[in-house]
């Protein structure tokens, strides 16, 4: 169909061509309004979109001494504010705002003032907590050409509060999620910093071959405002130092149906408690205790085979090996030792459709063994990391889209049958000293300590929304 003409169009309105021409002046001024609101926002919006979740976890715990410590009907209810804006075709922002309690209850006071770390930085939008909101992702993400001029290497670059928790790996429990950038199995918690990611596939003509270079810190040593010696914000000496990570993350191939992955970083000044400082005092003091290194492979089938049949293309393989070592600093009993210690993990997951269109069963299966030390504290189990278990860990759930992905069911079982006490502690060896659960139990007697926890399982069930 032809244009119409403006004498036409007059026509076909009714109008007279002195309204028309008034309407085209109109047109013409909205039509600059739009232009110069374009320049401001760079042509595009801020966009929002909603994720709320109302779980019902029933846990229990085993002790060592055989009795038990449950929750039949803990509710809980979880809310994400996303929000991002692209200033131009290179240039955007993201951000999201978390909301994580219990039903009726505003505070969590019992929980929060026995350790007096549910509310710590990494884990601060993770565990249930008050009913405020709190930031749990902000930062830039600028997309580049060419690296130092060499088209052949596009890059991307963010800084701020990273989205480090439900990395690779981890996101198929969580149903539909999309994986995060470092790999599930040994880090899941929330952190401030910055990554540098190099697209290499054009250099090497790997398929999805990519090389990542991340750093961050985790705490930091600063005094605080109007402090009374006057030195608002200095480093302190009678303070645990700066923790930094470094690390990368290295992707030799990915094609959308086999995807592999590797990561390694070094984490300085790991803070914990000393056990006979708690003894003497009383009190609970953070200490350095050195540094930790890890090396973790990841990789990943999404289809078995070649369209061999709907069931197989649907089905996911994956599996993951990760390695921890300390660096204790001198004379300090990192993980309750001073010798350089090395710790091991591996994880074995499947996902195979369900019986309708889009839903899924997931199995996974872990073990850690003795000195095992993953920094997965944000992991999104209530009974602790599954993860980070100093012994086994089974695991299945169940996803089922209610209404399109905009409503979702989860069902899920947790259970983690502990080898060695400290699976969930910090480093120190206080908290994360690794002990035979019987030995544990028998030096809890004699100090009047409760008992170690022998196993512990999580029945949950999840109604999400997502717009």
């Amino acid at each position: 169909m032809k244009r119409l003409t403006g004498v036409a169009a007059a026509v076909l309105l009714g109008l007279s061509m002195p309204a028309m021409a008034d309407l085209n002046d109109d047109v013409e001024a909205l039509k600059q309004q739009v232009r110069e609101l374009q320049k401001k926002t760079g042509g595009n919006h801020l966009n929002f979109s909603v994720d709320y979740r109302v779980s019902m976890d029933n846990i229990e715990y085993e002790l060592a001494d055989g009795s038990t410590a449950s929750n039949d009907d803990l509710l809980a209810n979880r809310l994400w504010l996303n929000m991002g804006y692209q200033y131009n075709e290179k240039l955007l922002f993201r951000g999201q705002l978390a909301y994580n309690k219990a039903f009726g209850d505003t505070a969590m006071h019992n929980q929060r003032n026995e350790s007096g770390y549910a509310d710590f930085d990494w884990v601060v939008s993770e565990n249930l907590d008050d009913n405020t909101i709190k930031l749990k992702q902000a930062y830039f993400l600028y997309l580049g050409d060419a690296f130092f001029g060499n088209e052949q290497l596009p890059w991307t670059f963010s800084l701020g509060r990273r989205p480090s928790t439900t990395g690779f790996l981890a996101n198929h429990r969580e149903g539909f999620d999309k994986a995060n950038s470092p790999l599930g199995h040994s880090i899941n918690v929330e952190f401030d910093g910055l990554s540098l990611n190099l697209r290499l596939e054009e250099l090497t003509g790997l398929t999805g071959n990519a090389l990542k270079f991340c750093a961050g810190r985790g705490l930091s040593n600063a005094t605080s405002r109007f402090s009374p010696a006057g030195t608002d914000y200095a480093k302190d000496p009678d303070k645990t130092d700066d923790i930094d990570m470094v690390g990368i993350i290295f992707t030799p191939y990915n094609d959308g149906q086999y995807d592999v992955k590797l990561q390694a970083y070094h984490a300085n000044n790991m803070i914990g408690l000393d056990m006979n400082d708690i003894m003497m005092t009383g009190e609970q003091t953070f200490y350095d205790f050195g540094d930790l290194n890890n090396v973790t492979l990841s990789a990943e089938m999404n289809g078995v085979g070649e369209f061999i049949n709907d069931f197989l293309d649907g089905t996911r393989l994956f599996a993951s090996v990760s390695m921890s070592q300390t660096d204790p600093n001198s004379d300090m009993a990192m993980l309750g030792s001073t010798e350089d210690e090395r710790g091991y993990s591996y994880w074995l997951g499947v996902n195979v459709p369900g019986f309708f269109d889009d839903d899924s069963f997931g199995f996974e299966f872990n073990h850690g063994s003795k000195y095992w030390r993953s920094f997965t504290y944000g992991e999104d189990t209530m009974i602790g990391s599954k993860i980070a278990a100093r012994g086994d860990a089974y695991e299945a759930y169940y996803n089922l889209p209610l209404v399109d992905k905009a409503l979702t069911l989860q069902l899920r079982y947790t259970y983690i049958d502990y080898d060695y006490t400290g699976s969930n502690g910090f480093f120190g060896n206080a908290t994360g000293t690794p002990m035979r659960i019987d030995d544990a139990w028998q030096m809890a007697q004699m100090m009047g300590m409760p008992p170690p926890v022998k196993n512990a399982q999580d029945i949950r069930a999840v109604i999400r929304y997502q717009f």
